[in-house]
């Protein structure tokens, strides 16, 4: 239990790169803390903290040690909760990993809304467009706008992520709204390079599934970026519609061939089964189930 104790400490200064702020933040003096990293130490034969009189900084065994440390203190957390029967009320650290659009554009202004809710609960938000591995990351839950691939992933659906065909309407007027699918390859599209084939666009029509090939001036892995280039008027862009719903709501945007249906997908909330569910998970998940839902709201502009 002492060695436990000595990594929970090390993990916190880690965390907030400071004796003083982890002595705050645990209740203990700053001596003890020092104290128990020094042991901690020892016992390893390893430095695992380079000190100076402004910083701390992680040695590259500190780092490696600290990755498997804040796993094991998580660990050790939920189990505690688990026993005690803490884990009815929400409450702890929520880490959380989000895509860029979505995370700004949507899951950043609810939390606010679920925090003011859960007081108890500090939210840890990570954003980016990559696919993270929730338990060597150490993360609760994610995020993820996608076809789910079979894994050991529980799953819940959000809502609903649908893609519209979109450009400014004097660039339409200029180039000719097209009637079918087919008419995209007379038009300057702009390519998600994180789609399996950025250069495939598939639809459901009357006759069922079928695909187009499209080109155009650029590609991108941010559908930020395709939005502002759809905006000034570079070409034509498949996007979310939780990215161009609000363009499409005042008319900057435009959408075309909506009786074809794009090959839709859906937001998620993902989290490891080996997982006890806390509620900090099961309340944060239900609150966007309650937020999103299978109308949206940014699918007002239909």
């Amino acid at each position: 239990m002492d060695h436990l104790a000595g990594i929970a400490v090390f993990a916190r200064v880690a965390e907030r790169g400071s004796f003083t702020a982890a002595a705050r933040d645990l209740g203990l003096s700053k001596s003890a803390v020092s104290k128990q990293v020094a042991r901690l130490e020892e016992r390893l034969g390893a430095r695992l903290l380079h000190r100076t009189t402004r910083r701390l900084h992680l040695t590259e065994v500190g780092q490696a040690y600290f990755d498997r440390a804040r796993r094991i203190v998580a660990d050790a957390e939920e189990a505690e909760l688990a026993v005690t029967r803490l884990h009815a009320e929400p409450r702890g650290r929520l880490r959380v990993n989000a895509p860029m659009s979505f995370g700004i554009r949507h899951l950043s202004p609810a939390l606010p809304g679920y925090m003011t809710r859960y007081p108890d609960v500090s939210v840890d938000l990570e954003l980016n467009d990559r696919q993270v591995d929730l338990i060597e990351e150490g993360f609760d839950l994610a995020v993820r706008i996608s076809r789910l691939a079979d894994s050991t992933l529980i799953a819940r659906k959000l809502s609903p992520c649908g893609r519209a065909i979109v450009a400014t309407p004097d660039y339409w007027n200029r180039h000719g709204r097209p009637s079918h699918p087919d008419d995209l390859a007379n038009h300057a599209c702009m390519l998600y390079d994180y789609l399996p084939a950025p250069g495939e666009w598939r639809f459901q029509g009357p006759d069922g599934a079928f695909s187009i090939r499209v080109t155009g001036p650029l590609k991108s892995n941010n559908g930020e970026a395709l939005l502002e280039a759809a905006l000034s008027g570079l070409g034509v862009a498949m996007l979310p519609t939780f990215i161009a719903g609000e363009a499409l709501c005042d008319g900057r945007l435009e959408c075309v061939l909506r009786d074809f249906k794009t090959d839709d997908v859906h937001a998620y909330a993902v989290w490891p089964q080996s997982r006890h569910l806390s509620a900090k998970v099961r309340t944060f998940v239900d609150f966007l189930v309650e937020r999103f839902g299978p109308e949206p709201y940014w699918d007002n502009f239909v």
